[in-house]
């Protein structure tokens, strides 16, 4: 009972202390990508959602991103196509293993309408 007294205590004092950063509607936006072995490498745009832009991470001034891959390949956010307000492009390089994966997410902060959902982008190589 004393584990559990000490626990309610810790959990107020966490929740007391702290405060609400950004509020307001936030929604996330991903793409996905894969690739095989020899594969040069890919890349693909992250839709904005209409009404929003992108969320910072609480307490920092970056953007709040996720970038996520498996196999031997190596994947980020393309600096130079990347607005963060127009266009959001994650690129990975050629993927040395049977195959590989990413995901790029983005988190937004948008206006209290719903986000609405755009058409998904087809890329011809």
């Amino acid at each position: 009972m004393k584990h559990v007294s000490i626990f309610v205590m810790l959990v107020g004092i966490l929740f007391l202390g702290s405060t609400q950063v950004e509020a307001g509607p936030r929604t996330e936006s991903i793409c996905n990508l894969g690739m095989v072995k020899g594969e040069q490498g890919r890349s693909c745009e992250v839709p904005i959602p209409s009404g929003c832009q992108v969320a910072t991470f609480p307490g920092y001034e970056t953007p709040w991103i996720d970038v996520s891959k498996g196999g031997k390949t190596t994947c980020a956010i393309d600096t130079e196509k990347t607005d963060w307000t127009n266009r959001i492009v994650g690129s990975c390089s050629a993927c040395g293993t049977d195959n590989c994966s990413a995901r790029f997410s983005v988190m937004f902060t948008c206006d209290d309408s719903p986000p609405s959902v755009q058409p998904r982008k087809i890329y011809e190589d």
